[in-house]
């Protein structure tokens, strides 16, 4: 699927002596003045963001490696103890679409450093949860506040980045956030190995302080940020004509099922290598993790996929390498179930990639709420995925979670496919709307 070109990603840097941009993104002489890569301030936005997004997963599935141990220590089953991600990824959905629409308002830069100093604080808290409700409560608050993240984050790369640097500037953010995944897993498999699951989400959350810390001071100030309004009404508007707009719909339908496989694929994947026939260590299972490294690649190659094949034809192999690795991951074999990983990690990450940074081109206006509508069904895929694939795994175990994950691969395949048949249609049918389909 191809959007229309109209928007751009990436954060643009406080160059002095630089003419001031008008909104869209020229300058006083006229010229395109949002950022490039290789262009000023583009590495340390890059290196911002990307320290944003190590922060942001790591910190949101703080809990998903160590799983076995909080239900042994509290004495719950697996679809009780995921509710310690669900809950987390259940509030950064409900909560991301009045976070942007406070950074339309106050600025991505300060909403972005505000949710990030509250996800942190809590973070610190999370070790001390005397039960497993309150870990619950705290993992809801936490992925409350991470809300301001995600969507700003879009939204100030598609206002500070040129539009062909667009799908490359969201890789390197949403590689971030494979990093942080991995990185947030490993830490607390090996921690947890030696010292428990309480010390081992400290760690993350002093990681957390430093990354939030580094953003802060690296990324650069906004220079095409517009501020809008916050009355309910204009919200409601804008909203409501990003919903009635079917190329978005069919993009937040695909993140969704990309993220209704991955989350329930990593809910479980700890229970059953601790289990037989592997019986790994928790050390060892927390380093599995180490597979997010091929979707940091895949994430930074999105753009060059989409140059290739197109956007349709990179979503279609991004669902095939997803089934193809789920599909691998049933058998009794260590090295191919690790084989599957990859290609499931692989595929969701340049699927996602695709699908999110589509979102950024394809909105004209609100595209903080456009990203925020996004991040919210991306995220509503995580908390159905680790508790739909936790419940598939009680009862069905691992062919249970991975006949969830297929099913969700079908159904990105089929949004693809309706998406290039009302291309063709639009094509047949010449008007404005055909201009948008053709395009996607």
């Amino acid at each position: 699927m191809s959007p229309a070109s109209t928007g751009a990603s990436t954060s643009v840097g406080a160059v002095p002596s630089v003419p001031v941009p008008d909104s869209s993104g020229s300058d006083a002489t006229g010229s395109d003045s949002r950022m490039t890569p290789g262009g000023p301030g583009y590495r340390r936005m890059s290196l911002a963001l990307f320290l944003a997004g190590v922060a942001t997963f790591a910190l949101l599935y703080s809990t998903q490696a160590l799983l076995p141990l909080i239900s042994g220590e509290f004495g719950v089953a697996a679809s009780e103890a995921s509710w310690t991600v669900a809950a987390a990824t259940g509030g950064l959905a409900l909560f991301v679409l009045p976070m942007s629409a406070l950074s339309e308002r106050f600025g991505r830069r300060t909403v972005m450093t505000a949710s990030l100093a509250v996800a942190v604080a809590v973070g610190l808290l999370v070790p001390f949860a005397p039960s497993i409700g309150a870990l619950v409560v705290l993992r809801g608050v936490q992925g409350a506040a991470l809300a301001g993240l995600p969507a700003s984050a879009t939204a100030y790369l598609a206002e500070e980045v040129r539009p062909k640097a667009l799908v490359t500037a969201i890789g390197l953010f949403v590689a971030g956030n494979s990093v942080g995944g991995m990185s947030g897993r490993v830490i607390t498999g090996w921690v947890a190995q030696e010292w428990g699951w309480r010390v081992s989400v400290g760690v993350i959350g002093a990681l957390a302080v430093a990354c939030a810390v580094a953003f802060r001071l690296l990324l650069p100030a906004p220079r095409h940020f517009t501020p809008g309004s916050l009355r309910p009404r204009v919200l409601y508007g804008t909203v409501r004509g990003h919903l009635a707009d079917p190329l978005l719909r069919r993009l937040y339908a695909i993140g969704a099922l990309f993220m209704t496989v991955f989350g329930g694929v990593y809910t479980v994947i700890g229970y059953r290598l601790t289990a037989a026939p592997f019986g790994l260590p928790q050390g060892i299972v927390g380093s599995i993790f180490l597979v997010y490294l091929v979707g940091t690649v895949s994430a930074s190659a999105a753009g060059r996929l989409v140059g290739r094949f197109g956007r349709r034809g990179a979503l279609y192999l991004a669902g095939g390498t997803t089934a193809a690795g789920l599909l691998l991951s049933l058998a009794a074999s260590l090295p191919l179930v690790l084989l599957g990983l990859v290609l499931i990690t692989a595929g969701f990450f340049a699927g996602h990639a695709v699908a999110s940074s589509a979102v950024g081109k394809t909105a004209t206006h609100g595209r903080a709420q456009a990203s925020a509508l996004y991040q919210s069904a991306y995220y509503i895929g995580s908390s159905a995925g680790s508790t739909v694939g936790a419940l598939a795994f009680r009862t069905g175990g691992w062919a249970g979670t991975v006949g969830v994950g297929l099913l969700a691969v079908l159904g990105v395949v089929t949004i693809t496919v309706l998406g290039s048949v009302a291309a063709r249609r639009s094509v047949a049918n010449p008007g404005r709307a055909s201009v948008r389909a053709t395009a996607h």
